[in-house]
């Protein structure tokens, strides 16, 4: 398969071009636009970052709410934010199809660190009949945007309404740039996402498969009294420098994580995310993901060697759910569902949020 020279991304990918150097349209578009207020962009994130952490410390039991999935990036956050900032920090997960390496790390770096922990653990019987549904009914943009852009907000919310409770006034997610798609967040979620949208996918309340109190695990602003004041919810790793190599070196290094491999993002992935990435490789021909990666190689953030190695070791393992590929397989059995099944079935946009008037 043909791939950027500079990138690797994908020939497959739509609307990609490629010049009579090898290099894709989305670098070439990127090297004019880096130098257009990149740095100014930053700079004032920066700035907004430092004034935030400073005005929330001191103001409860808790300074800020960091979400932590296991992954590198959430892990070495909490080591930034307590360590390097001093601040009282409560970590949140919500504990659905995390892998053991995933909860080896959690374990291990909050034992290092000696932070508070809320662990919730919802039933699992609502995730599975959600998942079963999204994968038979894929938007048009596949399986991980579907499944990631209604899963991702579910437990977005739960970390906002734990935030809410426990009078925090800022959660601190450890998103890496490209995460999550820049139309929901570039650096902050917009406070019109905050507070005045309902975050409850309309699609899922027209297909009457779910009741009205599980829909309720959305996040809806409108739930709560006039005048109520929502946290802000920010991504440090879109202000700061970032590189995801040195991130995965730095948690070895700190002994946040027992190995290397639990710093891989391959190792702590989510079992069910193989399964997705096998439905849009069968459906679309390229691992979706490569976009994310193909963007941190261009701005230098990651490391190309590294993904010119794991991708198509990453994609032979799930096409024939072998090693950690099998999770594609175990996945399939969990949701009751074949290959076959899985088809993209909706329009763009069925499962957006609408925003409030």
């Amino acid at each position: 398969m043909k791939k950027c020279k500079r990138c690797l991304l994908p020939a497959t990918v739509p609307e990609v071009e490629f010049d009579t150097k090898g290099i894709c349209s989305f670098c070439n578009e990127y090297k004019e636009a880096e130098t257009a207020n990149t740095e100014l962009v930053l700079k004032k994130r920066r700035a907004d970052l430092e004034k935030a952490i400073n005005d929330c410390k001191g103001k409860g039991e808790y300074d800020c709410l960091v979400p932590v999935s296991g992954g590198k990036d959430s892990i070495y956050l909490l080591y930034k934010l307590k360590v390097e900032y001093g601040l009282k920090v409560l970590a949140f997960t919500t504990n659905i199809n995390i892998p053991r390496v995933a909860q080896q790390n959690i374990q291990q770096a909050l034992k290092e660190l000696n932070i508070d922990h809320i662990s919730y653990n919802p039933s699992g019987d609502f995730y599975k009949r959600l998942f079963r549904y999204l994968l038979q009914n894929q938007e048009e943009r596949g399986a991980v945007y579907t499944l990631s852009y209604v899963y991702a907000p579910l437990f977005e919310g739960d970390a906002i309404k734990t935030a809410m409770e426990k009078g925090i006034t800022l959660v601190l997610a450890g998103y890496s740039p490209g995460q999550p798609e820049p139309e929901r967040m570039l650096y902050e979620f917009s406070r019109d996402l905050i507070c005045k949208t309902d975050w409850t996918p309309p699609e899922l309340r027209k297909c009457n498969l779910f009741t009205d109190s599980e829909l309720s695990r959305f996040f809806n602003p409108n739930d709560y009294p006039q005048n109520t004041v929502f946290p802000r919810y920010l991504a440090p790793y879109h202000a700061w420098d970032y590189n995801q190599h040195a991130v995965m070196n730095k948690i070895v290094n700190l002994k946040l994580v027992h190995s290397k491999k639990h710093a891989s993002p391959i190792h702590s992935n989510y079992p069910i995310n193989w399964l997705l990435m096998y439905s849009d490789l069968k459906n679309f021909g390229y691992n979706p993901y490569q976009l994310e990666f193909s963007e941190l190689i261009r701005s230098g953030k990651a490391s190309r060697l590294y993904w010119q190695v794991m991708t198509p070791i990453v994609n032979f393992m799930t096409r024939r759910m072998l090693f950690l590929g099998r999770n594609v397989a175990k996945s399939l059995h969990w949701l009751e569902l074949t290959p076959e099944e899985l088809k993209i079935t909706r329009p763009k946009g069925a499962y957006d949020p609408v925003i409030s008037t």
